[in-house]
């Protein structure tokens, strides 16, 4: 499988040690108006690590996806608008074994993804790079989204067995395949959330809470998440919060 070459390439960038990859890589990332990130975090990202970049842009009209083209990424711009959208749309063009989803405001560190791909290797379904596994930290949280994120991983342990420290974060490495074999690309296990609640949601909670429902091999590293680089945050605490926990306690009976 061909390699995206990434540039432009620092002088002196952060290292993190080369690995050999039993799977092949699709590393998915997220934009919109984040031109600060990327040109800050992208270049960071070694062309050894995965074999596959497709940048997912939201409509961006600071030169984001222009940017990105300029520099040898594959950029998908989405029709419909929302994140789930988004994933769904590329998932055709996803080559890789694995998909990394990945984001480039500054508060996912790139030097993580040699270590997640690796215990992938190992025979993982999942593995997530935690904000909470010590002795990672977020610099990036503050109370309400501190308290969110350990009520709903809560939850998600509570209500599916899981085992999780981070149930919600974006930063992970999983399987493809897993992808529809536990529906995440199917509009039904969203409309109603999104309906009653107005807003548009991700699939990372989902993933979750049916990754530990299903009894699939998931891991956690320590993932620390340093502050956003420029843009503006996109958070929906109560919406998004609220949609979230809908899926949560309707999974317990509508999903097998």
């Amino acid at each position: 499988m061909a390699t995206t070459e990434l540039l432009p390439r620092p002088t002196a960038a952060p290292t993190a040690p080369a690995v050999r990859r039993a799977c092949s890589v699709t590393l998915v990332v997220p934009t919109l108006n984040e031109i600060v990130g990327m040109k800050a975090i992208m270049p960071r990202i070694r062309a050894a690590w995965v074999d596959q970049v497709i940048v997912l842009d939201g409509g961006s009209t600071d030169g984001t996806a222009e940017w990105a083209r300029e520099n040898g990424y594959e950029v998908h711009v989405q029709s419909e608008p929302g994140i789930r959208h988004a994933y769904r749309e590329v998932l055709p063009k996803v080559r890789g074994d694995v998909i990394v989803t990945f984001s480039p405001d500054g508060n996912s560190v790139p030097e993580l993804l040699p270590e997640l791909i690796a215990k992938i290797d190992e025979g993982y379904d999942m593995v997530i790079a935690s904000r909470y596994k010590p002795p990672a930290k977020s610099a990036d949280d503050d109370l309400i989204t501190a308290f969110g994120n350990w009520l709903f991983t809560r939850t998600v342990n509570l209500l599916h067995g899981g085992r999780y420290t981070d149930a919600m974060v974006i930063y992970r490495a999983y399987r493809t395949r897993i992808v529809r074999e536990l529906e995440l690309d199917q509009d039904r296990w969203y409309r109603t959330p999104e309906w009653l609640f107005r807003t548009r949601i991700s699939w990372e909670p989902l993933l979750s809470a049916r990754a530990a429902r299903r009894g699939l091999k998931v891991a956690e590293i320590p993932g620390d998440e340093p502050p956003r680089l420029g843009g503006e945050r996109k958070l929906q605490v109560l919406k998004w919060g609220a949609a979230y926990y809908f899926q949560f306690v309707r999974d317990v009976f509508c999903w097998r």
